[in-house]
């Protein structure tokens, strides 16, 4: 009976500790999903952690965001319809002195056109965010800030210093999704010339 009990006591240690070591393993993959969001979306993780309330919400909402992304199609531009954005960009910008209101709404006009010819969907302005915010972490809060002043703008609360701000956010998100294809040409030569 002896040996029994010691037998007993040896298997709900062994129990005891394969636990210990399968919860360990558990709060290691957890600790590391969580390091991998917060390196991926930079501030975007915590706000998001912030605005949901709690990390294991956050965390959900950013990987729901992932799986979202990558069911679309995202594409990038051809040369000609980036330069076609460019100077549409450039004549925006010449005309914000004469007119800073109008030139915020067509910033944000013309960044809504180059998303959606980019391939993201144009549901609300927060599933937009969202969907940037997956391949372009770095700029998303300034597409937020700039929603923000357009926002205070149409309701008559916003200066000509925000609205230039406003203009400026747009930019840094103008520029991050103005991302070039090379036209086939280009690229059939250069595998002609690496060939050699």
């Amino acid at each position: 009976m002896e040996t029994l009990d010691t037998q007993s006591w040896i298997i709900l240690a062994a129990v005891v500790v394969l636990g210990l070591v399968a919860l360990g393993a558990w709060l290691f993959y957890q600790k590391k999903q969580s390091h991998k969001l917060q390196e991926r979306f930079g501030p975007e993780y915590g706000r998001t952690v912030d605005e949901l309330g709690s990390r294991a919400k956050g965390e959900s909402d950013l990987k729901a965001r992932e799986k979202r992304v990558e069911r679309l199609d995202i594409l990038p531009l051809a040369p000609s319809e980036a330069a076609r954005f460019t100077e549409a960009w450039q004549a925006l910008q010449s005309r914000f002195v004469d007119n800073p209101k109008g030139v915020v709404v067509q910033a944000e006009q013309l960044v809504r056109e180059l998303m959606e010819k980019r391939g993201y969907p144009m549901g609300d302005f927060e599933r937009r965010a969202g969907d940037i915010s997956v391949d372009h972490p770095d700029v998303v809060a300034n597409y937020r800030s700039a929603q923000a002043i357009a926002v205070r703008d149409r309701q008559g609360s916003a200066d000509t210093e925000e609205l230039r701000k406003a203009v400026v956010h747009y930019r840094a998100l103008f520029d991050e999704l103005l991302e070039v294809r090379e036209p086939r040409q280009e690229i059939i030569a250069e595998k002609r010339v690496a060939a050699r």
